[in-house]
């Protein structure tokens, strides 16, 4: 996350987090309009998106978000009294005596409290840079710092990738500095959570940050400025070239290496004459798994690649889900050297891939694949993708499983939010929340919906300061910024809140913020986003956003550059960003507040409550079931002021259900119409016999339109008819190297082949012997013998 003032200020917070994989493998749309709306005129919208009436029981429930309250919110609202005390106790001040023009924050391990904190400068002086870095650690979640500097004998870090922290929360980091003099590029090392640092020289200059093997954090890879790939087994102390001519490469499971090359004659521009290999013994063995590859990505258990089809300037995306040993061709459209894939989300049970449409669209379709990753079904159609660096509203709610949320750019070229519930088997647009109004810029009053505001709105330069949050350990709660209307607005968003994975949302503040989720969910804090204005106040709400209250944090306001929480939602410690701006000087001042004083008791049984995900009625045997099971969770109530603690563990009991359509996605050739739950053929494969190719075998698709959700866990019920018939003959793609995918006829035949020759040969061999060599001596006795 990197929060920006003035074009030079920069406060980069550095976590090691999963995201799903970004293929995205060529020229993306380049004509994206300055604003959002850009319809010609004021019609119809008719995006394509599935459209199905949102449920019953919530239709019905305006008040659902309540539910979990046990007094009138009025009280729970008057409750905290004499909370200013409390938190001015609890906030710590610290001035960095340090002129520098960005800092980067790194938490290291996980509880530690060890927070490292790099200030840089740096200006370009004619054919040089010049600069200094210098580097200062906390051990209490940056109450306070102590200046380190000496530990790296004052080296430059980079301020780009200069700061590794292993993902294993053994306390390991590793931060790069620059060229130095004729010693070369210098790393330095620590084992023990920054406490202590050894220099080590590289043999090399790397061109991107060095990587973590996630199963042993003691082996580390890189890239150098001259492709080439190095490897150490030492956490750093030494170091061997793997290969030369390397373009890209990434981790994956069981110690895998796999790593992109190019000819002598060409480079790394030259896509789909690219090679994608793969080493499982650290170098001592490479073995080339594809050719002619255009890229590569890994996501869940499945490892792409996308092929350049023979003789063509197409390529199609291959997918092996034994790190490569095997491939089959994805069922998705090919694309031209003007489209791309992107991995949109993965995980080891299906792929959401966005596939562009050709020409200057900005938008393309979502495919939703099977649990091998080949056969695909369209999930979502005119998906908003722009050009301006890979930027997708895409968003995994990650605090309930199954939840997307994500933008369709309209037939009246009006972007639109849509959520979907069931892990892409249905897209609905996002419900208005209670009591609010469309905003100024609809033209159509009774289209309102809940719009989202996210990585497109920030591309576009609108005042959006962060991306929507949510947290696996905060169950049901996001946050985000958004508008009501029948688009996406262009006027200031306002902060929304939903406890419940998206089907209600609550207007919590008004205007943009930053804000944290802490404690689990237990506690939300923001600061309004005032760009070039001072600040001294900061927010924070212990019901999910139902009340807020104040704190005037500072009594000299500072310039605020960013909010720092710990990686994970569990710390109780907040830190606002800034510097103070004097006549002769800007100083950095970090302000933490401890909220742990602030909720003055550790949560009971008494404060928690049971709710059932994706309904509010537990009392209904039909209710809550999606991907095939309910969820019931243990969730805190509204109005309890408790602390849940770092040992929170999310508790839910799962029940499965008896399996219904909801349970069933479009299949393989089907889709979706607009405001239509059933799934109808698609036209150009009408009356089509459904073939694909797996595992060098022909196959036969006979489906009804709709097969299972990958993931889903239903029992029992109504199946809709499904069956894969194999046609017992081979087949080889095109799309597939020949000397790579031969087949077992073939190979029988080969083989067959091989052994006459060789009978044929020994025959001759002893014909000979015995003719002009044999005169009695014993090898020709035994020649004899043995006939």
């Amino acid at each position: 996350m990197a929060l920006v003032l003035r074009g030079v200020l920069l406060l980069a917070l550095c976590s090691l987090t999963a995201h799903g994989s970004d293929f995205q493998l060529g020229s993306k749309y380049s004509g994206q309009p300055a604003g959002f709306d850009r319809r010609p005129n004021a019609g119809a919208r008719a995006a394509s998106v599935a459209r199905r009436s949102l449920p019953a029981w919530l239709a019905a429930s305006p008040q659902h978000r309540i539910t979990r309250r046990s007094t009138e919110q009025g009280d729970s609202c008057n409750s905290m009294q004499g909370y200013e005390a409390k938190l001015e106790g609890n906030t710590h001040r610290y001035l960095f005596k340090d002129l520098s023009g960005s800092v980067s924050l790194a938490w290291v391990g996980d509880g530690s409290g060890v927070i490292l904190a790099l200030t840089t400068f740096q200006v370009p002086f004619f054919m040089l840079k010049i600069g200094q870095s210098r580097l200062y650690r906390s051990e209490d979640y940056g109450k306070s710092f102590e200046d380190v500097t000496d530990l790296i004998n004052s080296t430059f870090i980079r301020s780009e990738f200069g700061i590794a922290i292993s993902p294993d929360n053994s306390g390991k980091v590793i931060l790069t500095g620059e060229l130095s003099g004729d010693r070369g590029p210098k790393i330095f090392l620590s084992k023990d959570f920054g406490e202590n640092f050894s220099p080590k020289t590289l043999p090399f200059e790397p061109n991107s940050q060095i990587t973590y093997n996630p199963e042993n954090s003691n082996v580390l890879v890189a890239l150098s400025n001259s492709n080439e790939l190095w490897l150490s087994e030492d956490f750093g102390t030494s170091w061997k070239m793997l290969y030369s001519l390397v373009c890209l490469v990434k981790w994956g499971k069981n110690n895998a290496i796999f790593f992109s090359v190019y000819y002598n004659e060409s480079s790394c521009s030259d896509r789909g004459t690219l090679v994608l290999m793969k080493t499982t013994d650290y170098g001592k063995t490479i073995k080339t798994i594809r050719k002619k590859i255009y890229s590569f990505g890994l996501g869940g258990r499945f490892l792409f690649a996308s092929v350049m089809k023979d003789k063509s300037t197409l390529r199609a995306i291959h997918v092996s889900i034994d790190q490569g040993e095997t491939w089959n061709i994805a069922q998705l459209p090919a694309v031209g050297h003007e489209q791309f894939y992107s991995i949109l989300s993965a995980n080891d049970e299906m792929v959401f891939m966005h596939v562009d449409e050709p020409g200057d669209t900005g938008f393309g379709t979502v495919y939703a694949s099977d649990d091998r990753g080949t056969v695909y079904s369209k999930s979502l159609e005119r998906h908003l993708y722009t050009s301006t660096g890979g930027d997708t509203d895409f968003t995994n709610v990650t605090s309930l499983r199954g939840v997307f949320i994500t933008s369709i750019l309209a037939q009246d070229n009006s972007v639109q939010s849509v959520v979907s519930f069931d892990q892409g088997g249905e897209w609905v647009p996002l419900r208005k929340p209670v009591d609010s109004k469309c905003d100024s810029t609809s033209m159509d009053p009774d289209k309102c919906s809940l719009h989202i505001h996210a990585a497109y709105s920030i591309a576009m330069k609108l005042n959006v300061p962060v991306l929507p949050l949510t947290e696996p350990n905060a169950v049901g709660l996001i946050i985000a910024h958004g508008s009501v209307g029948d688009s996406v607005s262009v006027m200031n968003p306002d902060v929304y809140v939903s406890d419940d994975g998206g089907y209600s949302w609550i207007k919590a503040l008004e205007g943009p913020h930053h804000y944290a989720i802490l404690d689990s969910g237990g506690l939300l804090v923001a600061v309004e986003h005032k760009p070039n204005q001072p600040i001294d106040i900061v927010k924070f709400s212990t019901d999910e956003g139902q009340c807020w209250r104040q704190y005037n944090f500072t009594s000299v306001p500072i310039f605020f550059t960013g909010l720092a929480s710990e990686p994970g939602a569990l710390s109780m410690n907040v830190s606002i960003w800034g510097y103070r701006d004097s006549l002769l000087s800007q100083y950095w001042i970090s302000i933490t507040i401890d909220f742990k004083e602030l909720l003055t008791r550790d949560c009971g049984d008494e404060d928690y409550v049971q709710w059932l995900a994706h309904s509010d009625d537990l009392s209904d045997p039909t209710n809550g079931c999606m991907l095939g099971y309910k969820e019931k969770f243990q969730r805190l109530k509204k109005d309890s002021v408790c602390f849940n603690g770092r040992d929170y563990k999310v508790i839910n009991q799962p029940t499965p259900c008896t399996c219904t359509f909801d349970d069933f996605m479009c299949d393989f050739g089907y889709y979706r119409q607009e405001n239509s739950s059933q799934c109808i053929e698609q036209p150009d494969l009408e009356g089509k016999d459904l073939e694909f190719c797996l595992h060098g075998n022909e196959e036969q698709l006979v489906t009804s339109g709709y097969r299972k959700i990958p993931g889903d866990k239903c029992e029992g019920g109504k199946t809709p008819t499904r069956k894969v018939v194999p046609l017992r003959q081979k087949c080889v793609s095109d799309l597939l190297d020949t000397q790579e995918t031969v087949s077992s006829s073939k190979s029988v035949f080969i083989v067959i082949v091989v052994i006459i020759v060789l009978l044929m040969s020994i025959v001759a061999g002893v014909l000979f012997v015995k003719k002009y060599v044999c005169g009695g001596r014993l090898v020709c006795l035994f020649l004899i013998q043995t006939e």
